[in-house]
Order: structure tokens, then sequence, then C-alpha cells
């Protein structure tokens, strides 16, 4: 049996409960921690860092309403900052499978607020008519079914915001470099995985920065329905027991902490029970990982080899490739984004499927939306920002094999259709590939051009 010096007793609604003696929870994180020993994924630290930004704002709007006292709003201020600046960490312990509101987390954030609070009340002196309380303090005007999506839309907006966008912004810039520096090279195009026309290289890089470009677009576009906050709702959207005017003010005060533009959503019913924002948000994050995976597929293709692939660039080589095949290296930064990509999209599924099961005022799956987005966001955060400096920055032409693919591509017989016909080029093509001649010669052995003729009407450089 533990010894009494190992714990303390705390009680709520239901009765006593064991809590650790060095814990700043109380009873209801203990029953959620004990009542929930399901897998290894504890409440992401962006959803606690919300948490505290929401409780903090909360303070702040209800002294300013009248509902708080300033010493009181203070000190839950002072231990919410700490807990945004890591000091108490180790102090939130629970999983995200438990409640589908979240309201055990929401309590989590309650307990500590309140206890810490309690805390740096003696240390400064502070005298209190009551200590903070988790549930008539700290959680005063609001409820679990209004925080955890609030708590859900800050952390979601803040990571594309501070992360993801970012990270993008970086890889562009690589390409952008890449475009400079390939400036003039030319070579094959290809479609359906067959030769195509040429292409020049930094037309080809141009696309991959597009990719980029039109993803930041549309995470940007979708950052609009995050920033409308459920706080302020309460229980089922009417807002009971929250004050008039609540929810515009803690609004702004979290709009002001975070420097993001956050809002009172105007309709709490749509807030609470629909997660159509988070969907339409990893919408756009899936459309990312679809791009990275085209951008890494493409960049592996191209370094395929390096004797019997491609071959058509060269990429930074990072460590051994097998464990039996000496001097192999692999396109391994390509093969993680195109893993990472994999997962975005198998929690998109996970995301839409949890919204969609918003019943009567409250969508009671939540905590995984929450954990599925925010994995996708650092995920693809970090797998773009490793890519970028493992892989795409050290992207070299070889262009050697690409002057060497060029001309030994029979679509280049494409420049030909305005001097003897599509039909007629086509019979080129079949020919020179039959006998494996060039186009030059398929040409001037069916006598559709001289050689000169054809000489002067090919120029494959001018064909992009």
């Amino acid at each position: 049996m533990a010894d009494s010096s190992e714990y303390r007793v705390e009680h709520d609604s239901m009765g006593e409960v064991r809590v650790p003696a060095s814990a700043l929870w109380g009873a209801q994180t203990q029953r959620s921690h004990e009542n929930f020993p399901i897998g290894e994924q504890t409440m992401p630290p962006e959803i606690i860092r919300a948490f505290a930004q929401l409780k903090k704002a909360a303070a702040l709007a209800n002294r300013d309403l009248g509902r708080m006292t300033p010493a009181q709003a203070d000190l839950i201020a002072a231990a919410a900052d700490e807990v945004l600046d890591g000091k108490l960490d180790g102090n939130f312990p629970l999983v995200v499978w438990q409640t589908g509101s979240g309201t055990q987390s929401n309590m989590n954030m309650n307990e500590v607020l309140a206890n810490r609070g309690n805390q740096i009340a003696a240390e400064r002196g502070v005298e209190l008519e009551r200590p903070l309380h988790p549930n008539d303090s700290v959680n005063m005007s609001q409820s679990s079914n209004d925080t955890f999506p609030t708590a859900m839309h800050v952390a979601a907006a803040m990571a594309v915001r501070g992360r993801l966008l970012p990270a993008i912004a970086e890889l562009k810039a690589t390409f952008l470099r890449l475009e400079e520096e390939n400036a003039g090279v030319v070579k094959c195009g290809r479609t359906h995985l067959q030769d195509a026309v040429p292409i020049a290289f930094s037309q080809e890089i141009s696309g991959w920065r597009g990719l980029l470009e039109g993803a930041a677009e549309e995470l940007e576009a979708s950052l609009g329905g995050l920033y409308r906050l459920a706080l302020g709702g309460t229980a089922v959207g009417t807002g009971l027991n929250a004050p008039a005017g609540f929810d515009v003010a803690v609004a702004a005060h979290i709009a002001a902490q975070t420097g993001l533009p956050f809002v009172t959503d105007p309709n709490k019913f749509r807030a609470l029970s629909g997660k159509d924002a988070v969907v339409f948000a990893h919408g756009a994050v899936r459309a990312l990982a679809a791009n990275m995976m085209k951008i890494a597929n493409d960049v592996r293709w191209l370094a395929s080899g390096p004797r019997l692939g491609l071959g058509e660039i060269t990429i930074p080589a990072n460590e051994p490739g097998s464990s039996i095949m000496p001097g192999k290296v692999n396109p391994t930064q390509c093969e993680a984004v195109t893993m990472v990509a994999v997962q975005v999209m198998g929690n998109d599924a996970a995301i839409g499927f949890a919204a969609s099961q918003g019943n009567f005022e409250l969508n009671v799956f939540m905590p995984v939306i929450a954990y599925n987005f925010l994995q996708s966001v650092d995920l693809l955060a970090d797998a773009i920002r490793s890519f970028d400096e493992r892989c795409a920055a050290g992207i070299r032409a070889n262009r050697a094999k690409m002057d060497a693919n060029l001309h030994n591509s029979l679509m280049l017989v494409t420049a030909l259709n305005p001097h003897i016909g599509y039909e007629n080029a086509a019979r080129v093509a079949k020919k020179a590939f039959a006998e494996n001649t060039s186009l030059r010669e398929a040409c001037v052995a069916l006598g559709f051009l001289t050689a000169d003729e054809f000489d002067a009407v090919f120029h494959p450089e001018q064909m992009v």
C-alpha cells in the first residue's frame, strides 16, 4: 500500500479521490486518468496551450464584465502564463481516448490553474475571500462543450499559421533558387510516364513551387472558419450562465494574446455541434499532402538509378541504403514525405467520419478530431522542413543526361507537325522507334524533308 505522504485526498461532487502529492491536478483529472487506460496518446501540447490561452482570456473577460475580482483574474492569468511557458508540464496526463466532449481535459486545466493560482496567491501574500475553485472560478461562464471546440480552433489555427505555412515558405524559397540556377536547361518532359515534348528544368521546378503556393493559398482561405470561436455558447449554445458580451470579450482577449484575428462565432449552436470548419481546414492540409506526395515522387523518379534509371538529377546521399548491397543510396527523404502524406490522408478520413457524428447540440468526437488534425500539421511541417534541408536544397541537374535523353526522345517529332502534318510525323516517330534510328534519318528516308530542311526546322531547345 502506498505511503500516505505520496498522495493527498481531493474531492469532487462524486466523493474523495487520492491524487499524487506532487500533482497540481485534482479529483476529476485523477478519475479520468484511472478510468481511461487506453493508448499512450496524451492530449496534444497544442491543445494544452490553447486551453491556457482561453482560460486566461476568460478570466480577463469575466473581470472586465464584473463577474470576477481583479485579484482572482490576475492569479488565473499568472498560472496560465506558467502553462504557456512550459513550467507546469507534466500536469496534463490525460489521453485522447476519453470523453468525446473533452470534459476531463477541460477540468484538468481548471484544476491545475486553480491549484497553482492558490499557490501563487500564498507566495505573493495575496488574501482571497475564498480560494480559486476549478469550476466556480477558472471555469466561470464556460462549459466543456464550448471550451474544447474553442481550444481546438485556436490550436489548429496557430499550428497552421505558426508551423505549416512557414515550412511551405522555406521550401518554396529553395525551389525559387533552383529555378534560377537551372535557367536555360532543357530536358524531356513526361506525361503518362512516357516521353513528351521538351520542358525547361526551371519550368518543371516552377510547377513544384506552384503546388506549394496553391496549397498555401488554400490553407489561408481555410483559416477564416477556424478563427470563429464557440466560447460563450456554454452547454448547448444558449450561453446559459455566461454574462452578456462575454463571447465577444473573450474572443477579443484571445485575439490579443495570440495575434490572430479570432472572433466569436455568431451561431453557437452550429459551433458546438458542427465541426465543418476543421474538416475544411484539414482538407487544405490533405491537399498539401497530396502535392508533397507528387513533388517527392517526381524527385525520386528523376533521381532514379544511378545508372539504370532516369538519372536526370542527383540528390544528397544521407545514409547507406542497404544492409546487403554496398554503396546503395536511396531517396529516403522522399519516402518519408510520402509516408507522412499517406498518414495525413488517413487522418483526413478519420476527421471526416468524426465530424459527421454530431448529435443534437454537441459533437462528442472532438479529442480524436483535434489529435488527428494536429498530428497532420506537425508531421507535414516536420517532413517538409526535413525534405527541404536534406534533399531539395541539394538537388543538382545532371545536364549531360538531360541533354542525351532530350535528343533521344521520339516526341521531338512534334516540332515537325507544322511542316509535314500530324500523321506523317507519327509515321516518322514509329519508323525511328522500330528501326532504332534518329528522327532525322527516318524523316529523310520517308522523303518528307531533306536533311537540310530537317535541320532548319528541328530545334528542340526552342520548343519550351
